[in-house]
């Protein structure tokens, strides 16, 4: 069994949900069809949450981002908050470290 601090990064920026979405996808055999049955809403409706986790785990490889600024753009790709909003939290953030 893994240990916390032996998790990818990738792993540790999503949410509950998300990692429920995964193992769903993964007890259907990666059927997205399946899922979006389990879920009770359309296949489109699936695939879009998939490429948003797809494209959260993304940003997250290709950053180097503390954990606070890669929260802020997880939240923004879940569209919790807006992407401008998301921005200019990261530049105020920024210039709080510096």
């Amino acid at each position: 069994m893994l240990k916390y601090e032996e998790l990818p990064s990738w792993l540790l920026c999503l949410d509950v949900t998300d990692v429920s979405f995964i193992k769903n996808i993964i007890i259907h055999n990666g059927s997205l069809k399946e899922v979006a049955k389990v879920y009770d809403v359309s296949y489109p409706t699936i695939r879009l949450r998939f490429d948003k986790l797809i494209d959260k785990i993304n940003e997250n490889d290709k950053s180097n981002d503390d954990s606070f600024t890669l929260k802020i753009k997880s939240l923004a790709i879940d569209d919790k908050i807006d992407f401008d909003t998301a921005k200019e939290l990261i530049q105020e953030y920024r210039k709080m470290k510096k």
